[in-house]
């Protein structure tokens, strides 16, 4: 005589498997229109355009060798802190509120859409150094996946930090927007994306120290250029795991008070 051994149908997913649910979810707009991927890399290409020729050529190469990593960082730091504005059109449709009742963790729910944000980035830092290959912008590749990697940290950070901030704001769009818009472009300005800060007064060099989108941008520099010099790189790293971990904790927190 055998014992019966019952399973259930349908196992309690765990928080791996949510998560992957949460994000496959999420990258369903990018799949069914990749052209929204391309409508949003219009104004780094217009900043490619109208700012590089006005850049001198630098001893190591073309102006381009200098700008392009700073744009890639410049478009992962926008399209990352944008983030939470689909959240805040979920919380009006009711979609959000669906997703806090059902079994999917609430960690999953965070986790799951912060980690979303590397694929688009990974797509607009393709198509950047495919146009700007052919002019002059030496391309090599060992450097630049290494520099993906340490945006792909800093865009999980600050896409959750988006998040965080429309569970704050909740249903009040214009606090969202205004605090997006008034921490972004000192952030961009303080990292020496479009300008060098090198001879800055010292006090905005002081203010750009305490940026962490400078240790990156000096990271993604070198590596875009070929060279792995190990301080600039390790301090980028450091800087992009911090990032991440505090947008985590932040964000995990905002969510598990969401209601």
């Amino acid at each position: 005589m055998s014992t019966a051994t019952t399973h259930p149908a349908f196992p309690a997913p765990g928080f791996l498997l949510d998560t992957w649910n949460v994000m496959t979810r999420e990258l369903r707009p990018v799949v069914r229109e990749p052209a929204s991927v391309l409508f949003a890399m219009v104004q780094p290409l217009v900043f490619l355009a109208l700012f590089a020729p006005l850049l001198p050529d630098t001893g190591d190469g073309s102006a381009l060798q200098w700008f392009v990593p700073g744009i890639v960082a410049m478009t992962t730091l926008m399209g990352a802190s944008f983030t939470g504005a689909n959240l805040m059109q979920e919380m009006v449709t009711g979609s959000h509120e669906r997703l806090l009742v059902s079994p999917l963790s609430r960690s999953s729910l965070l986790v799951g859409r912060a980690l979303k944000e590397i694929v688009p980035m990974l797509m607009q830092t393709a198509i950047i150094v495919v146009v700007c290959t052919p002019f002059s912008f030496d391309l090599h590749l060992g450097g630049v996946l290494l520099a993906v990697l340490i945006l792909s940290g800093f865009s999980i950070g600050i896409g959750a930090l988006s998040f965080a901030l429309a569970l704050a704001a909740k249903d009040q769009d214009w606090l969202f927007w205004t605090v997006q818009q008034t921490l972004i472009f000192p952030l961009l300005l303080l990292a020496g994306v479009l300008l060098p800060l090198e001879g800055a007064p010292g006090w905005l060099r002081f203010l750009s120290d305490l940026n962490p989108l400078t240790y990156v941008v000096e990271a993604v520099r070198p590596l875009f250029a070929g060279s792995y010099p190990l301080d600039t790189v390790g301090a980028g790293l450091l800087a992009s795991a911090l990032v991440a971990a505090l947008g985590l904790v932040v964000g995990l927190r905002a969510m598990r008070a969401s209601s």
